[in-house]
């Protein structure tokens, strides 16, 4: 049974700079489809993460069949693709599917910097 977390968002072409252009701190934005196999294994991890580090990190997820033009905007080639914002503003990116250990880092690195700028 799969059910969205709260500490999960949904952006679509219709929403996505509301969402994570417009918003403040750092936002991950995992860009998956339903039928990319990776992207389902990715898809609890980045769940989970999202719980740990809620109140710190923004976890908005993107199905680029849903949202192509968002897609496109950030030239999204394949998937899973792992986009980190600070302010809106693209900072990190992570292509492929990779492990719970590299996903926490990039975060741990990311908020590291932001606690001290």
């Amino acid at each position: 049974m799969s059910m969205q977390l709260p500490a999960v968002h949904v952006a679509t072409d219709q929403d996505f700079s509301a969402i994570v252009e417009q918003a403040p701190g750092l936002t991950l934005v995992d860009f998956h489809a339903t039928w990319c196999g990776p992207c389902r294994l990715v898809g609890p991890i980045i769940e989970r993460l999202a719980v740990e580090h809620a109140g710190t990190l923004r976890v908005v997820q993107v199905d680029v069949d849903d949202s192509p033009v968002t897609a496109a905007k950030y030239g999204i080639r394949s998937i899973p693709s792992v986009l980190f914002f600070r302010d809106g503003q693209r900072v990190d990116t992570l292509v492929g599917a990779a492990s719970r250990e590299q996903y926490a880092a990039r975060i741990a690195r990311l908020t590291g910097e932001e606690a001290a700028a």
